[in-house]
Parts: structure tokens; C-alpha cells; sequence
């Protein structure tokens, strides 16, 4: 840029600064306005000559002018060192990511990759909030870095929080470790409220780059450590939906049992269907039954409880239905999508009882593929409520009823044909919690899957793939289960892994389904078949809800949807009313393709949220039963294997914790082998593998933070 004479004095707010400095420098507008128009970023000493800007004072002035800049958003600083305007225009729109660290991250509506955010600029946003982020660097392993320009929407209304007060001053220190920094709250807007309790807080002033955000004490939860606190912390944290409004409570109270005749409905009231759920099930989605037709085809008939004729779209109850999008289920309570009257009761599958569904009936033949299928409204009356226990006891008896035999002898040819196919399966591990009569945990237990859930699983996966198929057929707009195979990266971390252990997996760049379910087969025998199926698994993506029908990789389908639980997740409701709309022939309202996307992506959400709040509630009971073990020893496996130490599952009591690498026995310098999942000793050679049989000794139980130390020998 060709230099001007005396160029400073031309600046527009020269008397405004002139006013409030002694030894005026150019404004911050006039260096903006420069650096604009200036076809290269610049250094400070170009600015400086650009300005005859000379001597210590003013050169000081000038670097904490542009440092400030750059601080509020004004101007970027390359790593290089030179300047240029920030154009909001250019500027990604994305929501804030907090990390318990202090910095955070901004994802991108665009779906492209993190923007990192450092803890300084953190101070003005909160974890979900809306903001618009320039790019200002790359670093050296080309992730992008960027610079808020503009909080769009503060997201948080409300966060929970355990009530301090120090130095006369009170604050809530956020549950939610994503959110770095405490709220303040005034004496005058307090609550009756003790220190140490667990609280509700309404943001009243959001966080700036200089203060600390505001709040209001709206809800004291109760005394830390109360028995079912840990859920009424998760619920709120999540902001998980969970009271009825009078308009739905009334509107609930109207709908009635079903009373013959049944119009438009196919009687089964006589067919043997019956219902197998957990032991503590209420919401009976599904019914089954099963007989042969002749020598090499089966009948298969799936009742699924018929939601949509009780909740209407458009409706208080539809919205909310909406908003929910499943149900949530804790250990020891449930936060159901519908109303309980309806869940439990009108809806719920219960024996003895006349109940509307919409079903499924297939014809399935020796090799295990569906050959016709059918789907209609029916009334059906459940012969027995059966629990996967039992069935699978009765499974193993020669007297068992004519139903469940034929359940049986077709769940080993669809098993089979899963094999064939390439279907995975993967022996995940379900921990239960038992609660004493305070509602304080008596113990952890394990949930086996038998062949009763199998069994179950292969009925519902039959009933979903014709559902996918019927509305694939028919051109029907609607929402379908996607599930993408693993990403490229993954895979090579992967197949590091696994060469490792001498093991590999087939199919090169883009190993099938059937890749996976070989190299499972092939590791179910070894001893650390349960780490190797459960890296197996994070390599792949998580399934989510799509309106476009592409595979299930997971499941082996080239299309796939949910029908077979419409009392606790909508996405299936959504399903059948689409396939109500073909029975009737109706001809189906257009169906924004875009508002059905928004819709998948919102039910995708909702179905992480629920994970991540019964994985917080988990995480706590483990660590309130782990404290009373405190200096015990017990036998334990390495579940993980980090740069900063070992996570380390005990064996009896199922609980997960950390040995951090300054622990570890010896004093040695432990290096950490990404590739191979291990840690190993520069001098010693010793080696901390994961999968390796440990003795954990309990030594540290933070519950503010989650936290679980052991020690190994």
C-alpha cells in the first residue's frame, strides 16, 4: 500500500482522542477502516510507519491498541504476526461446545469440522450457545482456530448448580462440566437456600468477555447426596421435558378403552399373541406370535400397540410428544414420551384386555428371508404377559407352549440368516441398579442377554425392514434408521489395532458388514473379545434418523426404519400414521422433505440427550456405591488406555476409574503407544496393554466431578 503523509491526521476521531489521551494514538476505527482497505495484512511496525507512528510511548500504545482489537473481535492476528480486519459476513454460525478445561469448541451448522475456542473467549458464551466465529489460524495439525464476532442467541435459560457462598458473596458452581465458569448470585434474588444444596438457577445477565453471568435461585433440588437427587440433576441439566401441562392431563382424561365392535379392524382376539419385557416393564409396545404354515414357511405376526389413534397430529399432546421425542428410562424411574394413561395403560399391551394395534403379519421361509408381508389395523387381546426370564427358562424346557416353540425354531433361521448377511451383534454389557427401601444402592448387576431378547430383537427387526420396505414401495415420505460404516480415519486406527494382536479385518478401504460379523465370530472365544467388539464398535458411526433411505450398516439392510415402539419413541408413530395413510388410500399431504430432515436430526438429538442423561446418572450412583469401598482392592481389566494413564473396569462390582500415569508402580517414564492401545516403560519395557488383568486398589472418589482414582499393583 503506497504511504501517505502523515496519514494519522486524517483520522475522522482524532479530537475525540485527542480528548482522551494525552499522547493520542489513531482510533480504532480509523486503523479498522486502514487495515481494510489494505490489499495484504500487515505487521505492527508496517502499521506503525503507515501512521508515523514513533518512539517507546506511542509504539506501546499501539500494541496494546491492536492487542485489543484482536480481543474484542475486531482484527485477526496470524501466527505470522500481521493484521487483518474481521468481516462478520465471512463470519460461521455454529453452537458453543464447552470443555471442562476452560476452552470449548464451535460446531459449525455446515456440518464441517470443530473451530477451536480459546478459555478467554469462553468467558463470554456458555456451553449451547449460538455464535458467530471467524477463523483467524490454522495449527500445526491444521485444525482451525477461530474468534467470536457475535453471541446470536444465549441458548442457557436455566442451569443447575451447587449454591456456595464465600467472602459474603453467593454463586452456583454449574453441574454441567461443559460450563467452566460459576454463576453469581445476589443476596436480594436468593432463595431460602442452605450452602451446599443443589439448586435451580434462571440466567438473568449472560456472561461478557469482563463478568461473570447472573442468576436467580428459582428451585432449591435438595441436600447433596439425597436419595434421587442424581436424576433430578440430570433431568434438569439435560433440560429434559418432564411435566404435563393441564391442557394434556385434561385432554388425557377424555380418551377411553376401546369397545367392540371394532370398525375397520381385524379381530385377533383369539390369535395366542403374547408380550416378553423386562421384569419392571410397564409400556408393552409389542405382541407376538408365531405358527408354522407348512414345512419350509412360517407366519410371523407383530402386534405393535396403535398410538396414532389416540394421539392426533397437530394436537397439545402431539407437540409435546414432539418435544420429548422418546422416553427416558433411569434406574428407578422412567420419564415417559405419552402421559402414563396412555403408556401404562390405554396404549400398553396388557394381557386379558381388548387393545388396538397396528400390525405386521409376514411370511417368512426356511432360509430366514421375508417373502410377503402385510399390514393392517387390529384388535387384539394379549394371552400372557411373559418377561425374558421366563422365556428363556422356558426355552430350555420340553414342555413349553406351542407359540414360543415355533418363536423359537424361527429366531434360529432368522439368527442364521443375520450370520449370512453379515447382521452384527455385538455381547454389549447392560448394567442394572438394585435400590434398597431408602432408594440407596444395594448393588450393581449385569444384565446377560439371553435368547429371549434375541428372539425378541429378530421379530422386531422383521416387523421394522417390511415396515422400511412397505413405505420404499409406496414412494412414502417418512423417516428412516441410517447407519453410516466406519470413516476412514477410524479405520486406520482400527487396523492398527488389530495387527497388533495379530488380527485383521477384510475389505481393504471399505470392509462390508460381513468384514465385521467374520472378524467377531472369529475373536468371540478369546478372553478380550469384549474390548475388541467394543473398539469394533466405536469405529463406526452412530445411527441416526434420516428422510432419506439409505443402508443400515450395522444391521446389514439396505433400508431400514422404526415401527415396533411408538408408546416411547415418535420417529415410529411418525411411521404409522404414514402407513395408516396407504391402508386408507389417502393421498398423502406433501411432505416437506427439508421439514422432515429437521425433524430426524431433532429426534436424533433428543435420542442423545436421553443417553447422555442416564450415562450422568449412572456415573453417579457408580461413584456414591464405589465410595463405601474406599481402600479396598479388587480384580479389575484396562477398558482404556490414554496418554495421561489407564481406565480400569473392576470385575465384581462394574464400576469404571482411572489410574493416572503418575501412579503407575515403579518410576519409570510410561509412553503412550496410540496404535496399539498400550503404555510402555522407556527404561523397564514394562507394558499396560488394554485388555490386561489388573489389581485395582480404590483410592480417590471425587463425586463433583465424576471422578474415580485407583491404584494398581
Amino acid at each position: 500500500m503506497v504511504m501517505t503523509k502523515n496519514r494519522r491526521w486524517r483520522d475522522p476521531f482524532a479530537q475525540r482522542e485527542s480528548e482522551k489521551y494525552h499522547h493520542p494514538i489513531p482510533s480504532r476505527e480509523y486503523i479498522a477502516d486502514f487495515l481494510n482497505k489494505s490489499k495484504t495484512p500487515l505487521l505492527r511496525e508496517q502499521i506503525a510507519r503507515e501512521f508515523d507512528i514513533s518512539g517507546e510511548f506511542e509504539e506501546e500504545a499501539l500494541r496494546r491498541r491492536l492487542r485489543a482489537m484482536v480481543r474484542d473481535g475486531q482484527l485477526m492476528k496470524a501466527r505470522s504476526g500481521e493484521y487483518k480486519t474481521l468481516h462478520k459476513e465471512q463470519a460461521i454460525q455454529g453452537r458453543v461446545v464447552g470443555h471442562k478445561d476452560g476452552f470449548g469448541f464451535v460446531e459449525p451448522e455446515d456440518g464441517t469440522e470443530s473451530i477451536f475456542i480459546s478459555a478467554r473467549q469462553m468467558r463470554a458464551v456458555l456451553d449451547g450457545d449460538i455464535v458467530a466465529v471467524q477463523v483467524v489460524d490454522v495449527d500445526r495439525n491444521n485444525r482451525r482456530e477461530g474468534l467470536i464476532v457475535n453471541v446470536i442467541e444465549h441458548k442457557r435459560q436455566q442451569i443447575v448448580g451447587r449454591f456456595f457462598i464465600e467472602g459474603g458473596i453467593g454463586f452456583v458452581a454449574p453441574e454441567n462440566q461443559r460450563i467452566n465458569q460459576d454463576i453469581i448470585i445476589p443476596q436480594k434474588t436468593k432463595l431460602s437456600v442452605e450452602p451446599g444444596q443443589m439448586v435451580i438457577v434462571k440466567i438473568t445477565a449472560p456472561p461478557t468477555m469482563h463478568t461473570q453471568a447472573i442468576g436467580q435461585v428459582t428451585e432449591v433440588l435438595g441436600d447433596y447426596m439425597a436419595p434421587g437427587l442424581e436424576t433430578d440433576v440430570a433431568i434438569r441439566s439435560h433440560e429434559l421435558p418432564y411435566k404435563w401441562s393441564e391442557q394434556i392431563l385434561a385432554d388425557t382424561k377424555k380418551f377411553s378403552k376401546p369397545k367392540a365392535p371394532y370398525p375397520h379392524r381385524q379381530d385377533l382376539r383369539e390369535l395366542h399373541l403374547v408380550t416378553i419385557d423386562g421384569e419392571d416393564a410397564q409400556d408393552f409396545d409389542d405382541a407376538v406370535y408365531c405358527e408354522p404354515c407348512n414345512k419350509s414357511e412360517w407366519r410371523l405376526v407383530v402386534a405393535i400397540a396403535d398410538v396414532s389413534h389416540y394421539v392426533k397430529p397437530g394436537s397439545a399432546l402431539d407437540i409435546e410428544a414432539i418435544g420429548r421425542g422418546n422416553s427416558v428410562y433411569f434406574p428407578g424411574h422412567v420419564i415417559p414420551m405419552l402421559p402414563p394413561e396412555l403408556s401404562n395403560n390405554l396404549c400398553s399391551l396388557k394381557p386379558n384386555v381388548d387393545r388396538l394395534s397396528m400390525v405386521c403379519d409376514m411370511i417368512i421361509d426356511k432360509k430366514g428371508d421375508i417373502k410377503k408381508y402385510d399390514f393392517y389395523r387390529a384388535v387384539i387381546n394379549s394371552h400372557a404377559r411373559l418377561t425374558y426370564t421366563e422365556v428363556a427358562e422356558l426355552l430350555k424346557s420340553k414342555d413349553i407352549m406351542p407359540n414360543l416353540k415355533n418363536l423359537q425354531q424361527l429366531y434360529k433361521v432368522l439368527y442364521k440368516r443375520r450370520k449370512e448377511r453379515g447382521g452384527l451383534e455385538f455381547e454389549s454389557q447392560e448394567i442394572k441398579v438394585e435400590f434398597d427401601k431408602n432408594k440407596k444402592i444395594k448393588r450393581l448387576v449385569a444384565v446377560v442377554r439371553n435368547d429371549a431378547h434375541r428372539l425378541i430383537e429378530e421379530c422386531m427387526l422383521c416387523a421394522n425392514i417390511s415396515a422400511a420396505r412397505f413405505l420404499v414401495k409406496h414412494k412414502c415420505a417418512a423417516l428412516f434408521r441410517v447407519h453410516d460404516g466406519p470413516t476412514h480415519d477410524k479405520l486406520i486406527d482400527l487396523r492398527e489395532f488389530l495387527d497388533s494382536l495379530g488380527l485383521r479385518l477384510g475389505g481393504g478401504d471399505l470392509p462390508t458388514p460381513l468384514d465385521y460379523a467374520k472378524l467377531i465370530e472369529e475373536t468371540s472365544k478369546r478372553h478380550d473379545a469384549t474390548l475388541i467388539h467394543s473398539l469394533l464398535l466405536r469405529s463406526m458411526s452412530k445411527a441416526f434418523y434420516s428422510a432419506s433411505c439409505e443402508p443400515h450398516f450395522g444391521l446389514a439392510f439396505d433400508e431400514y426404519t422404526h415401527f415396533t415402539s411408538p408408546i416411547r419413541r415418535y420417529p415410529d408413530l411418525l411411521v404409522h400414521r404414514a402407513i395408516a395413510e396407504i391402508l386408507d388410500k389417502k393421498k398423502q399431504k406433501p411432505q416437506d422433505q427439508k421439514e422432515l430432515q429437521t425433524l430426524g436430526e431433532h429426534f436424533s438429538m433428543t435420542e442423545r440427550r436421553a443417553d447422555e442423561a442416564t450415562r450422568d446418572v449412572m456415573r453417579w450412583l457408580q461413584c456414591e456405591y464405589i465410595s463405601s469401598h474406599l481402600g479396598k482392592t479388587f480384580d479389575g481389566v484396562i477398558t482404556g488406555v490414554t496418554g495421561f494413564g489407564l481406565f480400569v473396569q473392576l470385575k465384581d462390582l462394574l464400576v469404571e476409574g482411572l489410574v493416572h500415569i503418575s501412579v503407575l508402580p515403579g518410576k519409570d517414564f510410561y509412553q503412550f503407544d496410540p496404535a496399539r492401545h498400550r503404555l510402555v516403560g522407556r527404561a523397564s519395557g514394562k507394558k499396560y496393554c488394554l485388555g490386561d488383568s489388573v489389581r485395582a486398589q480404590v483410592v480417590r472418589v471425587n463425586m463433583e466431578n465424576r471422578e474415580i482414582d485407583f491404584n494398581i499393583s
